[in-house]
Order: structure tokens, then sequence, then C-alpha cells
């Protein structure tokens, strides 16, 4: 790949890393567990403007390890327009997901977990580091969000 553009600024990346959260449907999810046993899966989310929200069941591998590590990365893109997320979890039951989250959830999916016959759990992703580039030009300047707290 050649490199013809300059790499954006903070304001660009910032708004095309949050145009994304808006456009697409599906994100890699990494977990591990207490060993260490690296998992990563595919997952739907709605971003609601402050978090992620995902579903999966509690019984799998990543219902698991995220409701037990309290903690994800989030992964978009290819290796040629990356953004990473690093987030602090949260896990509901169907019975105690806010309403207003499981209904965009639903709405942005087209399927609500609330009415599937397996126990599924919901996620809330809140970031605390945002990383975005687009080759190797854009490494430095990558962290959009540091601590919670957007770059710009």
């Amino acid at each position: 790949m050649k490199i013809t553009q300059p790499p954006r600024d903070p304001r660009r990346r910032k708004d095309d890393v949050l145009a994304r959260f808006e456009r697409e449907s599906d994100v890699w999810v990494a977990t591990a567990d207490a060993d260490g046993l690296p998992c990563l899966v595919a997952l739907w989310f709605v971003w609601n403007g402050e978090c992620f929200w995902v579903c999966t069941r509690l019984t799998n591998p990543t219902g698991r390890n995220l409701r037990d590590g309290g903690r994800t990365r989030l992964a978009f893109g290819d290796t040629r327009d990356v953004v990473l997320v690093d987030g602090d979890v949260e896990t509901f039951s169907r019975a105690e997901v806010p309403e207003t989250a499981a209904d965009a959830f639903a709405a942005r999916t087209g399927w609500d977990p609330r009415t599937d016959t397996s126990a599924y759990a919901y996620f809330r992703v809140r970031p605390r580091a945002v990383q975005a580039w687009c080759g190797v030009h854009e490494l430095p300047g990558r962290h959009v969000m540091r601590d919670g707290v957007w770059a710009v």
C-alpha cells in the first residue's frame, strides 16, 4: 500500500470513529478467561452515543468472560482502517437491562433477545480508550480517547 494522504487530524479521526459506530452493526469482541485463554467472536452491537450494548449467552465463553473479567477489547475494520476500543463491562439479565437499551438493540439488529427461548444477557461496554488509524503513517496520534475522555 502506498500512502498518498496525510494523517487525519484528531477531530477528523473522532468523527470517522463515531460515524463507524453508527454505520456498522458487527464488532469483534475479545475476552479472556481467568487463566488467560483468549476468545474472539463477532457480535451485533448498538452504540448509544456513550456506550456499546452487546448480547450473548452467559453459558458461552464470551458471556462468562465478559461477566467475570469486566473488560473487553472491541475491534472494527481491517488492517488499513483500524478502530480498537478498550472498555469496562457491566452485565445485565434480560429482566435488568434498561428498556431503552434493549429496544435500541432490537431495532438495530432485528432480533430481540428478550423474546428468545435461550437465556441471553446484555453487556454494556463503556469505552476507556479508543485508538484509530489508517496505515502506519497514522500510528502517531492514534489515541483518540484515554481514560474515558475524548482527545478532542
